[in-house]
């Protein structure tokens, strides 16, 4: 047996969802790709049933200590909810006595909702779910994350009409109190804790006093608004509300959409500025709206002020094809402007054949984004080389990797582009879906995953480190 030549691995062929040849992901990444790209609903070729299936069977084959680390990073970096919590949940069979254990269920925790909702699925999904047994790691840590929290948190997402409330976490972790939540704790266990600083609770007591309920409500948000009390989700959902409701604090809103350090800190995923200006676009062409447009857009270059700027001539490729219908087209579309603003790329988009796109660079993000069509079809990567009339040294996919037109891989018409242009690009395979399989294995092939900016900086140190996103994985602290 040699002991230092040893045997090339060769990547492992599969079929993916579309029936088409590729290659599997390895069992971390494809973990990884489900954690960001997943919102545990329905996609085109899989229900969120068979996702959360997928992962309990990842699970038994990862190691627990990477899966926890991932389900961290999901959450906290990338702003990944429900399925960090499916994760959080199913891994409470592998973990046990692990002594990080409490650790994870510590910092796994966000926002105090995250706890609700992890004991939530817990309940559901156990062998008993009307007298589960919940294991001490999970006591120990939701206890530990308590101390993060004040009561205006606590009040927030105490959960009245859940099936989980706050309160019944708090009565099975026992938490000890602190300075900043030992009077909401205690209110909260005897039923006396009132909601009554949140923008909900202020604009529902605005609804139920006497008077002019407008000039009420108007007064609230203006309160809000003036006070920094509005946060900034709220503030992008709301600003049908503000515009209708209190025009006269329009500027004040716009100051809070652009605020830098609002902006970065709100963890709100990019995709969610080009929905809102999607939505205020149709109401109108008044000043006000024409105002809270030009906000979104501004907030919308703060969100993804980490997009590399690539060496070279660089090619991004936006599916348009059927099964990246909704939300991932909606982010593929959005991410293949932000680069091609941010570098000045050809583009191509591409369902059963690819076209070249041209746009104006020095339009917004978002009108750059609408320019690329979605056209549904089938989905062929051959033709990405096929029509690419130039040798680049960077080439970006954004899909769903669930191509099936000549059911190969595009691995040879990669090949004989390369040799025509005799080039050797580095290809950044961008997953939206998670399905688990990949269209490439070549040496200078990246993998990425996400609909978070933060992919960026991945983007940003693949080219020394080509299993930068799985390491980064890794790096998390328990």
């Amino acid at each position: 047996m040699s002991k230092f030549n040893t045997t090339i691995k060769k990547p492992k062929l599969t079929a993916n969802k579309a029936g088409g040849q590729a290659y599997k992901q390895s069992d971390e990444m494809e973990l990884i790709s489900i954690l960001l790209t997943s919102f545990v609903d329905d996609k085109f070729y899989e229900s969120s049933n068979t996702t959360i299936v997928r992962v309990k069977d990842l699970l038994k084959k990862v190691d627990p200590l990477f899966a926890a680390k991932a389900a961290i990073f999901a959450r906290d970096r990338f702003g990944m909810r429900s399925i960090s919590h499916v994760i959080a949940s199913e891994l409470a069979q592998y973990i046990s006595g692990e002594e990080w254990s409490k650790s994870f269920y510590d910092k796994v925790i966000v926002r105090l909702d995250d706890m609700t909702e992890i004991l939530s699925y817990y309940i559901k999904n156990n062998t008993n779910p009307d007298k589960p047994k919940f294991p001490n790691s999970i006591k120990k840590g939701f206890a530990s994350a308590f101390d993060r929290y004040d009561g205006y948190s606590i009040a927030k997402y105490k959960g009245e009409g859940k099936e989980v409330k706050l309160v019944d976490v708090v009565n099975l972790v026992h938490p000890t109190p602190t300075e900043r939540n030992s009077q909401a704790l205690k209110e909260l266990i005897s039923g006396e804790l009132k909601n009554t600083e949140t923008w909900e609770s202020k604009l529902s007591s605005a609804g139920q006093v006497e008077g002019d309920v407008d000039d009420l409500k108007a007064d609230v948000w203006k309160e809000l608004l003036q006070t920094g009390k509005l946060g900034y989700f709220a503030a992008l959902r709301n600003i049908r509300n503000i515009i209708n409701q209190a025009p006269d604090q329009i500027d004040n809103l716009v100051g809070v959409l652009t605020n830098e350090n609002m902006v970065k800190k709100s963890r709100v995923l990019p995709f969610r500025f080009d929905t809102a200006y999607s939505e205020i676009s149709k109401l109108g062409t008044t000043s006000d709206i024409r105002k809270c447009l030009v906000g979104i857009d501004k907030a919308m270059s703060i969100s993804v002020n980490n997009v590399p700027k690539l060496e070279g001539e660089t090619l991004v490729a936006i599916d348009v094809s059927g099964s990246m219908s909704g939300k991932p087209s909606q982010i593929a579309s959005l991410f293949g402007a932000i680069l091609a603003k941010s570098n000045m790329c050809d583009v191509m988009t591409f369902d059963g054949s690819a076209r070249y796109i041209n746009y104006n660079p020095t339009d917004s993000v978002i009108s750059i984004k609408n320019s690329f069509r979605f056209t549904g079809g089938s989905t062929n990567f051959h033709d990405i080389f096929k029509k690419a009339n130039k040798a680049y040294q960077n080439i970006i996919i954004l899909s769903d990797m669930a191509a099936w037109v000549g059911h190969y891989t595009p691995r040879e018409s990669y090949l004989e582009y390369k040799k025509k242009f005799g080039c050797e690009p580095h290809i950044y395979s961008w997953d939206l879906k998670g399905y688990g399989t990949i269209q490439f294995p070549e040496s200078r092939v990246y993998c990425l995953a996400g609909f978070s900016e933060k992919v960026f900086d991945i983007m940003q140190i693949l080219k020394e480190d080509r299993k930068a996103l799985i390491n980064e994985v890794k790096s998390i602290q328990i």
